[in-house]
């Protein structure tokens, strides 16, 4: 496991950041959203809050307000998601970036890490871990959520197709001719199984992936290398 990571459970938070204040950017488009962090993030000793709804407000706050975190909502597309991201990284690259989604599962928080940011935490957090993976990304270290394999993950940052040892042999065939464009009946026919069977491992990969349509399985596909667009 990298040294920079470390898990909830350990001493992830340096003690010089103990001693001094961290700066906090709370960058969303939903001013209730902003407004429930902000009384959470104030209730933490020794840390200083701002906000932005938009792009400008975001770029512009960073320069002024030097924050040692963007905790940055990407469940909408206002500010442009993973996209964003890391657009944030390339022009402020000492900006520690940590994402906050809707979503919670291991796939998201990859492509969370890819793009840049050092921590990622779902909505459905506590402000108890909200504090941890303040303190953890603001001493530099990788956060994940407790309930995420962060072994897996970790080790699908280094190689993307790590996630198919998760599925079994005939998912990953479905998986690879849905992406390729196959029809239900078309997999049903070639695979010599029924329609409903199909629909059943089709639906079991969309759960175990948190990709929840074809689109979004097909990108997966096309992301892991599972298929090439010349196919």
């Amino acid at each position: 496991m990298p040294k920079s990571y470390r898990s909830p459970g350990t001493k992830a938070v340096k003690a010089d950041h103990a001693r001094k204040p961290i700066r906090v950017l709370i960058a969303g488009p939903f001013a209730l959203v902003r407004a429930g962090l902000r009384v959470l993030l104030e209730r933490i000793d020794q840390v200083n809050v701002a906000e932005a709804s938009n792009a400008e407000e975001v770029f512009g706050r960073i320069k002024d307000f030097n924050p040692d975190i963007v905790l940055l909502d990407i469940s909408t597309p206002d500010l442009g998601g993973l996209t964003f991201l890391k657009e944030i990284v390339a022009k402020h690259p000492s900006a520690r970036l940590m994402a906050l989604s809707q979503h919670d599962s291991e796939e998201h928080a990859v492509q969370v890490l890819r793009s840049g940011a050092l921590g990622f935490i779902a909505k459905t957090a506590t402000s108890a871990e909200l504090e941890r993976a303040v303190k953890t990304v603001a001493s530099g270290e990788k956060y994940l959520p407790t309930e995420l394999s962060s072994q897996a993950i970790l080790k699908y940052l280094d190689d993307p197709r790590a996630f198919l040892s998760e599925l079994t042999t005939r998912q990953r065939e479905v998986l690879k001719m849905i992406a390729e464009g196959h029809t239900t009946k078309e997999i049903a026919n070639k695979l010599e199984i029924s329609g409903k069977t199909v629909e059943t491992h089709r639906a079991q990969i969309m759960q175990r992936l948190d990709i929840h349509d074809i689109a979004g399985l097909v990108r997966h596909a096309l992301r892991i290398g599972l298929v090439k667009l010349d196919e």
